[in-house]
Formats: C-alpha cells, sequence, structure tokens
C-alpha cells in the first residue's frame, strides 16, 4: 500500500464517519457542524484527484456558502424548531434493510458492468475544462437557468428563514 492509497483510506473513512455522525447527531449545529467536515473530506478527495478546481468549488460553495447559510438558519430558528419527538420511528429497521439492499445492487450492477475498467482517452493538450465550464455556466443553451434558480432558491430559504425567527409582538 503506497502513501497515497493509505491517506486517501483515512480521508474517506473520515469522511463517511463525518457523514454519519451528520445523520445520527441529536443537535442540529452538531450536525452542520459535520456536513462541513464531511464536505471538506470531498474537497480533499478532489484534491487528490488532480481536479484542484472542483476541489476549491466545494470549499468555496458547499463549505463557505451553503453549510454557513444552514448553520445560520438553524442558530435562527432553533428554539422555533424544538423536537419533543422520538428521533426513530418503528420502521427504521425496514429503512435500514431496503438500503443495505440497494448499496448492495448498485455494487453488483457496476461490477457486472463491462465499461467499468475501460481507460479514459487522453485529453487534447489545448482542452481548458475550467474556460469550457465557465461558457456553460453562463450559455443561455446550458445551464444559466438553474444556476440562476438555485441562487433564487438559496435567498429564498434565507428571507424564510428571517420571518420564521422574527419575533412577533
Amino acid at each position: 500500500m503506497t502513501l497515497f492509497e493509505f491517506i486517501f483510506i483515512l480521508v474517506s473513512a473520515s469522511t463517511l464517519g463525518a457523514a454519519f455522525l451528520v445523520v445520527t447527531s441529536k443537535n442540529l449545529i452538531h450536525s452542520a457542524l459535520w456536513l462541513v467536515v464531511a464536505l471538506f473530506g470531498v474537497a480533499i478527495v478532489f484534491a487528490m484527484l488532480n481536479a484542484g478546481f472542483l476541489a476549491v468549488v466545494q470549499v468555496v460553495i458547499y463549505i463557505g456558502a451553503i453549510a454557513i447559510l444552514m448553520i445560520f438558519a438553524v442558530m435562527l430558528t432553533r428554539h422555533i424548531a424544538q423536537s419533543v419527538g422520538p428521533r426513530f420511528n418503528t420502521n427504521w429497521i425496514w429503512a435500514l434493510l431496503i438500503s443495505v439492499l440497494m448499496f448492495g445492487s448498485l455494487i453488483w450492477i457496476f461490477s457486472m458492468w463491462p465499461g467499468i475498467n475501460t481507460q479514459l482517452p487522453d485529453l487534447p493538450v489545448v482542452f481548458d475544462p475550467i474556460r469550457q465550464l465557465g461558457i456553460s455556466l453562463v450559455s443561455p443553451n446550458a445551464y444559466v437557468l438553474p444556476f440562476e434558480l438555485a441562487s433564487v432558491l438559496l435567498v429564498a430559504a434565507l428571507i424564510g428563514a428571517i420571518i420564521v425567527a422574527w419575533e412577533r409582538k
């Protein structure tokens, strides 16, 4: 096992552990902070795969914007959304069983697919993926509408959190 593989296994295990703690933590703030750790682990994996742009996007957009927005919304509404019910209902065992079966099915399907071990062709020397992504994000024929709708949705969520947390006199 090389040093690169060891670091990958360590980062992957810590990312999966943080993701598990996101869904099992009782405190919403702690869940949001574990989400930041999990997203940072994904950014490290991107960096290890020589996808520096995606690693920076992961940190700036997901950790820097969305996770902080979630923490802000939870802190604004935490006295309103106090849960008094049980954390698990009686169907949790079925959810676990279905999740394990779905994961096993995906592993089986991917192992049967003949393209799983094929190598990608080399990219041309003049290929600039960041420029192509930038053109796609602002092109009317590509992703400009979903990109703008996502920003409007985030602003609406922030305004909604402020309205819900506003004290009425």
